[in-house]
Formats: C-alpha cells, structure tokens, sequence
C-alpha cells in the first residue's frame, strides 16, 4: 500500500478537504487497492469534532461529503506508518519536522509541491477569513491532489500488477 497523511492544524478544514479530494481521485483511478489516506492534526484542540461547516459546505457544493470525519492530532506512529505526510503551510512543515524522528523526516513535504497549475507554496488557512478562503483551499487541493496522483500512478500500478501475480 501507498499511504498518504494530509495535515493541517485543526484538522477540522483544510486536511479532510485534501483527504477528501485524494481519496474521489484514488477512485476514480482504480486505486483503492493500493492507495489509502488520512488527515490529521498538528495541533489537538479539535479532537474529535467535526469539520468545520463552511468547510462541509464548500465541500457538498462540489459533491465531496466530509461531515462523517473526525480530528485527530498527528501521532508518532503516523511518522512511521505512512509513505508521505503532506502538509499545508510551512508552519504545519516545520511542527511536522520537528516532532519527527529524523529517519523519517524525509516522508514530510508541502502538499502544494504536486500542484500544476497554482504556484503557490502553501494551502491558506480558511479558517479566520471568509467562504471564499473555503473554495480556494478546494482549488488548491484539487490542483495538488491531481499533481499527487500522477505523481504515484506508476508505483500504484506495479503494487497492483504484484498484487494480481500473488493471486
């Protein structure tokens, strides 16, 4: 399996929206036998809640449902357990790596690398600003999402071929 961690602060907005996103494009492409993903937090104040309304809003409007998600903070084992921790925003990349052990830090990245057609460098934070900051981050994470899975599409092929010579 290809494993892929989005990370924000609250996980509350803007990493359930990439997750989201990931996961329609995985299977859309036939993936889901060989890619999953979650979200997570760098922060724990919104452990457990959903994800903020605007959010699930701007996400229904382009028929992605994240009311069903729950925070959670970023723990040690993630650091393990997945391929890629993609963050938003360069604080998200420095908490990331500084919590860390240092033969996994090479796994840490900024979500907005992938992207084609944006050239920013990170995924704003919605959270204090307007609705429209919740259609940006859609933008943005679609851009990137798209990016992310063209850049995995080779490696979820051969783990599937494997998969298919295995039985």
């Amino acid at each position: 399996m290809i494993k892929v961690l989005f990370v924000c602060t609250g996980n509350i907005c803007r990493s359930p929206t990439a997750e989201a996103i990931f996961r329609k494009k995985v299977h859309e492409a036939h993936f889901d036998d060989v890619i999953e993903s979650d979200s997570a937090a760098t922060d724990d104040h919104h452990t457990g809640e959903t994800p903020d309304v605007r959010a699930q809003l701007a996400c229904r409007k382009r028929g992605l449902d994240i009311s069903k998600h729950r925070a959670r903070a970023v723990t040690q084992k993630d650091f393990e357990d997945f391929d890629l921790i993609l963050a938003m925003d360069w604080e998200n990349l420095t908490e990331l790596q500084n919590r860390a052990p240092a033969p996994y830090r090479h796994k840490i990245q900024l979500l907005m690398r992938y992207a084609n057609d944006f050239d920013a460098a990170v995924v704003p934070d919605p959270y204090y600003g307007l609705n429209e900051g919740f259609n940006l981050v859609l933008d943005y994470c679609t851009d990137a999402c798209e990016g992310l899975l063209e850049n995995l599409e080779k490696k979820a092929r051969n783990l599937q071929r494997e998969k298919a010579e295995l039985g």
